[in-house]
């Protein structure tokens, strides 16, 4: 795949944004936003955002290192890959990068090392190899770094999830649990080479989804389940039945993003198609053992994007196709919100 260059001119109002499509933050008061055919950058926490970059194409994820050095990937609607971007300067200029594999979900570990799934470069995005991964997967594998990774494997009646600490050479289950509905995806998320957090997503059915969300901090020696969300109208999250009680579930009908700060602090949103205001969010800050449904409910039948960069200072985006995509803040934990910035309403 050889796609096109970016187009690095800068076009346009640089106030001018739309539906908002990715976030990153850097640091309680630096980060970048991306949407519809541009770049943003904030030095205020949010409060004001400058356009760096009108690219032909829509932005799909940022990922920053800190806050002169992030990547962007870009919607060229190829199902081999996005388009990969990047700045060293804070976004005053931005050169090609290479590709991401699939369009999934990436992280740089180091200036030249990111993974992608079960691809990995070194380097910084021209060229990638792949990683084998058991058979049976479930969703994307994710690897921390170059030895340690994860995967959710299925079968009719149970689920697996595995774990490699050679590089994808070997895969060792860690984790296998009966379910009376086998995940139908997986969203895995890593703070350290022996942590991971897996979300397992299962049916849908009345504008519901099921869903459950798993943690270990030990290499998968231990398991604490964070969230089980079983509805009347999807049935019951992998690793559950309708009886269990005794695990938290998280607000919504069916599940939000998922972002994770370290070992022992993950956000997680909630959405509820069917409401008024669809948007909730909750969050543990003791690895799982406990969860805390957050209180406020925002409108927006979109995509959430949150970002965090400790356990207080958290940004939560929801969007919409017909209305302005909206920013809200917290610096105390989220037990105190504001809304930062109003974002312009998207293309018709």
């Amino acid at each position: 795949m050889n796609p096109p260059p970016v187009n690095t001119d800068l076009n346009g109002d640089p106030k001018t944004t739309g539906l908002v499509t990715a976030v990153r933050m850097a640091d309680p008061l630096t980060g970048w936003t991306g949407g519809e055919g541009w770049i943003a950058r904030t030095e205020d926490g949010g409060k004001s955002w400058t356009v760096q970059l009108r690219p032909q194409f829509n932005v799909l994820q940022i990922f920053a290192l800190n806050d002169k050095q992030a990547w962007a990937s870009l919607d060229l609607g190829d199902i081999r890959g996005s388009k990969l971007i990047r700045t060293t300067d804070g976004g005053r200029s931005w050169s090609d990068a290479g590709v991401v594999p699939k369009s999934g979900f990436f992280h740089f570990v180091s200036d030249r090392e990111a993974f992608a799934g079960n691809a990995r470069t070194t380097d910084g995005g021209k060229t990638w190899t792949a990683v084998p991964v058991p058979d049976g997967t479930v969703g994307e594998v994710y690897f921390h770094d170059a030895m340690n990774g994860w995967a959710v494997t299925r079968d009719e009646q149970s689920f697996s999830i595995r774990r490699t600490t050679d590089g994808g050479r070997s895969w060792i289950s860690v984790f296998t649990r009966k379910s009376a509905v086998p995940p139908v995806d997986a969203v895995i998320r890593s703070a350290g080479k022996n942590d991971a957090w897996v979300e397992l997503i299962g049916d849908a059915g009345m504008s519901q989804r099921s869903y459950s969300l798993f943690h270990t901090a030990d290499g998968g020696r231990t398991w604490q389940p964070v969230l089980d969300n079983s509805q009347a109208g999807s049935g019951p999250a992998p690793g559950f039945t309708m009886e269990d009680d005794g695990v938290p579930s998280n607000r919504g009908s069916a599940p939000g993003a998922l972002y994770v700060v370290n070992t022992r602090i993950a956000f997680m949103g909630g959405q509820c198609y069917a409401c008024d205001k669809p948007n909730t969010l909750g969050k543990t800050t003791d690895g799982g053992n406990t969860w805390i449904n957050l209180t406020p409910e925002y409108p927006g039948y979109g995509p959430q994007q949150i970002a965090a960069t400790d356990a207080d200072h958290v940004w939560w985006i929801n969007t919409d196709d017909a209305e302005p995509s909206r920013m809200y803040a917290t610096s105390d934990g989220g037990r105190t919100w504001t809304l930062v910035h109003t974002f312009d309403k998207p293309k018709a």
